[in-house]
C-alpha cells in the first residue's frame, strides 16, 4: 500500500518525526541557502519581512525519504520563479513601495503578507525537471535574489542625515535628501539621475570630465605647424588634460557609487584625493614648462621638487582617517599647501623677468585667478559655507562641496586659457632663445 505523499507545510507545522516541534536537531541549511540568507542582508528594512518569507518557503520539516534534512523544495511554488515575482509584487503594491519612508523602526517592519499562503495546485516548472531538489533550490534562490535586487534598485528614497550610518556621515549641516546604502553598483550609477544631495556633485565634475576630454582631443590633433616644438609640448600640454580627465573622473565616480557600501567608500575616496594632487602636479607641468623655456635647469628642479610633493600628498590621502570629517580641514590644508608651492617658482619668474614681462609673457594675471578660484572653493569647502548659516536650506543645491566642484572646474580651465596664452607667445616668438635669457 503506498501512502500519500502530505503536502509539506510552513515552518511551525504539526508533530512528524521530521517536524520542527519535535526537538530533533535540525542540520545545517546548504550552502545555497546559507548564500540566499547572506545575500539579502543587504535589502532595505521594509524587505527584511520579505526576506523572512522567502527564506521560510525554502525550509520546510524534514520528512522521511528527503533527499537534504531540512530542506525541501516546494514544487509549484519556489519551484515557478513566476508564482514567487507575482506574489513578491502583489505583496510590495500592497504594502506601498520600498524605502517610501526613511528608515523605520523594527516593529513597523512586519509585514502581515507574511503569513498569506499560496494554495494554487502544485505545478511543475519545465525548466527544472531533472534537476535535483538541491539544484532546483540553488537555482531557484539566485532568480530570488536577481528579482529583489532589482526590486531595490528602483525603489529607493532619499532620508534624512540623521538616520545614515557613520560612514555615510559627512556633512551634519544637509539635514534632507541623502541616498539610503545601496549595495548595488547598478542603483548607485542609476542614482545619477535622481535628486540628492550628490546630484549636483556628479554632474559637475561628469560634464567637466567630458568638457576636458573632448577639449584635451582637440588641441592634441592640431597641426603641428602650430607648435615650436610639437611633440614636447603636446606632451607637456598633455599632462595637464590628464591631470584635469583623471581628477574629474575619480571625483564623479566617488560621489557617485560612495553609498555602495564602507569599503567602495573608502577605495573611492582615495582615488579622489588622489586625482587632485594628479591635478595640481599636470598643472604644474606646462607652466614651467614654458615660464621657464629658455632656462631649463630651474624648470627641472621645480618640476622634481612638485612631483615629490604631489606624491607625499597621495601617500598621505590612502591613509583612512583622512577622508573622515574630522579632517576636513587638513584634506583641505594638504591641498592647498601643494597648490602653494607654485608661489616659489612664480617669484622666481617674476623676480628674473620683471613685472611687465611676466604678466604678459608670463600670464601671471591668469595664473593668479586660477589661484584664487582654487583657494576660494577650498576655503568654502573646509568651512562649510553656505550651509553652516543655512542649515537644511543647501541640501540639494548650491551648498559648499558642490561649489567646490565648480570653482575646480573653472580653475582648470583658467589655467589652459593661460597656458594656450604661453603657448601662442612662445610660437609668435619663433622658439629662440638669446643668450642673456639663458643666463637668467
Amino acid at each position: 500500500m503506498v501512502t500519500p505523499r502530505r503536502r509539506p507545510g510552513r515552518a511551525g507545522g504539526g508533530g512528524g518525526s521530521g517536524g520542527r516541534g519535535t526537538g530533533a536537531a535540525v542540520a545545517a541549511p546548504p550552502p545555497a541557502v546559507a548564500r540566499l540568507q547572506s545575500s539579502l542582508e543587504v535589502v532595505p528594512p521594509k524587505a527584511a519581512s520579505v526576506k523572512q518569507h522567502l527564506m521560510n518557503e525554502l525550509r520546510e520539516p524534514d520528512n522521511a525519504g528527503s533527499p537534504e534534512p531540512g530542506l525541501r523544495l516546494r514544487k509549484g511554488h519556489m519551484s515557478d520563479t513566476a508564482t514567487t515575482q507575482a506574489a513578491f509584487e502583489e505583496h510590495s503594491s500592497q504594502q506601498s513601495l520600498l524605502l517610501e519612508e526613511p528608515l523605520l523602526s523594527s516593529d513597523q517592519e512586519n509585514c502581515s503578507e507574511d503569513d498569506k499562503h499560496n494554495d494554487e495546485p502544485p505545478q511543475e516548472d519545465e525548466g527544472f525537471m531533472g534537476m535535483s531538489p538541491l539544484l532546483q533550490a540553488h537555482h531557484a534562490m539566485e532568480r530570488m535574489e536577481e528579482f529583489v535586487c532589482k526590486v531595490w534598485e528602483g525603489r529607493w528614497r532619499v532620508i534624512p542625515h540623521d538616520v545614515l550610518p557613520d560612514w555615510l556621515k559627512d556633512n551634519d549641516y544637509l539635514l534632507h535628501g541623502h541616498r539610503p546604502p545601496m549595495p548595488s553598483f547598478r542603483a548607485c550609477f542609476k542614482s545619477i539621475f535622481r535628486i540628492h544631495t550628490e546630484t549636483g556633485n556628479i554632474w559637475t565634475h561628469l560634464l567637466g570630465c567630458v568638457f576636458f576630454l573632448c577639449l584635451g582631443i582637440f588641441y592634441m590633433f592640431r597641426p603641428n605647424m602650430s607648435f615650436v616644438a610639437p611633440v614636447q609640448e603636446k606632451v607637456v600640454v598633455g599632462l595637464f588634460f590628464l591631470g584635469a580627465i583623471l581628477c574629474l573622473s575619480f571625483s564623479w565616480l566617488f560621489h557617485t557609487v560612495y553609498c555602495h557600501s564602507e569599503g567602495v567608500s573608502r577605495l573611492f575616496s582615495k582615488l579622489d584625493y588622489s586625482g587632485i594632487a594628479l591635478l595640481i602636479m599636470g598643472s604644474f607641468v606646462p607652466w614651467l614648462y614654458y615660464s621657464f623655456y629658455c632656462n631649463p635647469q630651474p624648470c627641472f628642479i621645480y618640476l622634481i621638487v612638485i612631483c615629490v610633493l604631489g606624491i607625499a600628498a597621495i601617500i598621505v590621502s590612502q591613509w583612512d582617517m583622512f577622508a573622515t570629517p574630522e579632517y576636513r580641514g587638513v584634506r583641505a590644508g594638504v591641498f592647498l599647501g601643494l597648490g602653494l608651492s607654485g608661489v616659489i617658482p612664480t617669484l622666481h619668474f617674476v623676480i628674473s623677468e620683471g613685472l611687465l614681462k611676466a604678466a604678459t609673457m608670463g600670464q601671471i594675471g591668469w595664473l593668479a585667478l586660477m589661484a584664487c578660484l582654487y583657494i576660494t572653493g577650498a576655503a568654502l569647502y573646509a568651512a562649510r559655507i553656505p550651509e553652516r548659516f543655512f542649515p537644511g536650506k543647501c541640501d540639494i543645491w548650491f551648498h559648499s562641496h558642490q561649489l567646490f566642484h565648480v570653482f575646480v572646474v573653472a580653475g582648470a580651465f583658467v589655467h589652459f586659457h593661460g597656458v594656450s596664452n604661453l603657448q601662442e607667445f612662445r610660437f609668435t616668438v619663433g622658439g629662440g632663445c638669446s643668450e642673456e635669457d639663458g643666463m637668467q
